[in-house]
């Protein structure tokens, strides 16, 4: 595929390399073009350093790998109000919560991939890739550990299948939850997470396993 990628920081550093290994074209694009350079760098394969404009032209599939508040900003860079990431199956796993504590930062109701979708008319958004550590995705698997799985949501089932296979190539299975208008609850199932292990506890340890 045709991947870009909008940010340098970590997650976009994680996703990056084991997409450019599994051998997809990776356009990274920044605020900073160094910071920009020296990660399609560290990558290798075949990522290369871009403009944001350029790295949602033709793409198969955007990952928007920026802090929660930067989201706007980059978007606008790229010319996503423009029109420019319309058609494109748009990846948001931002998380717009309170540091420390994982209380929802957004409007009561509001989820932060429907105000990314209004960013970006026409843009394909899945909620993805929001819930693990971004070192969950370059560790290697120990023996017999099972997959995790990365609950997806999202409105259109092109762009699904789309990130439901980039999915699988992290080692992760896919599990479409349902339409973008859901994406709220998997932005509070980040919060519940994140609150319960900055109190120091396993948030794992919370949820009942088996079937239901």
């Amino acid at each position: 595929m045709r991947i870009g990628i909008l940010g340098t920081g970590v997650l976009a550093a994680a996703l990056g390399e084991v997409w450019a290994r599994a051998g997809h074209e990776v356009a990274v694009a920044g605020r900073s073009p160094a910071k920009a350079r020296e990660l399609a760098e560290r990558l290798g394969g075949r990522a290369y350093a871009v403009t944001p404009r350029a790295a949602v032209a033709g793409r198969d599939a955007v990952l928007l790998a920026v802090a929660w508040q930067g989201a706007e900003d980059v978007l606008r860079s790229a010319g996503a109000t423009e029109g420019t990431l319309a058609g494109t199956a748009l990846i948001d796993p931002t998380n717009a919560v309170e540091h420390g504590r994982g209380v929802l930062l957004t409007e009561p109701g509001e989820a932060m991939a429907q105000r990314i979708a209004r960013l970006a008319p026409g843009a394909h958004v899945v909620k993805a890739f929001h819930l693990f550590p971004s070192g969950q995705w370059t560790r290697p698997r120990a023996d017999g550990e099972p997959p995790v799985t990365v609950t997806m949501c999202g409105d259109d089932p092109g762009a699904l299948r789309v990130v439901g296979e980039l999915v699988r190539d992290v080692g992760a299975v896919p599990a479409v939850l349902g339409s973008l208008d859901r994406a709220r609850q998997l932005e509070e199932v980040a919060g519940f997470v994140i609150g319960l292990a900055f109190a120091g506890t396993d948030p794992g340890s919370a949820v009942p396993s088996g079937a239901a």
